[in-house]
């Protein structure tokens, strides 16, 4: 076994050993704010997407209307 995987072995037992010592907190959370963490998940998953989105749609959308002028250009015969 060489050193790296090793040290990745280790490293995987120490943090298995941690999670495993560990107790639980016994809190609890109301529904307001429960309510308020869910909607704040929700919201930060559905920016996370839409900034994908963003950066995907609009080059492809400026890529499909240079297709379009050229495709009409070449059919006007124009240069």
């Amino acid at each position: 076994m060489s050193f790296t995987n090793l040290k990745t072995a280790a490293l995987a037992a120490i943090t298995l050993a941690l999670f495993a010592g560990a107790s639980p907190a016994h809190a609890y959370m109301g529904a307001g704010a429960g309510l308020s963490a869910i909607g704040s998940v929700l919201s930060f998953i559905g920016v996370v997407l839409l900034m994908i989105v963003g950066f995907v749609w609009y080059p492809v959308k400026r890529l499909l209307r240079r297709k379009r002028a050229n495709a009409a250009m070449e059919d006007t015969g124009a240069e």
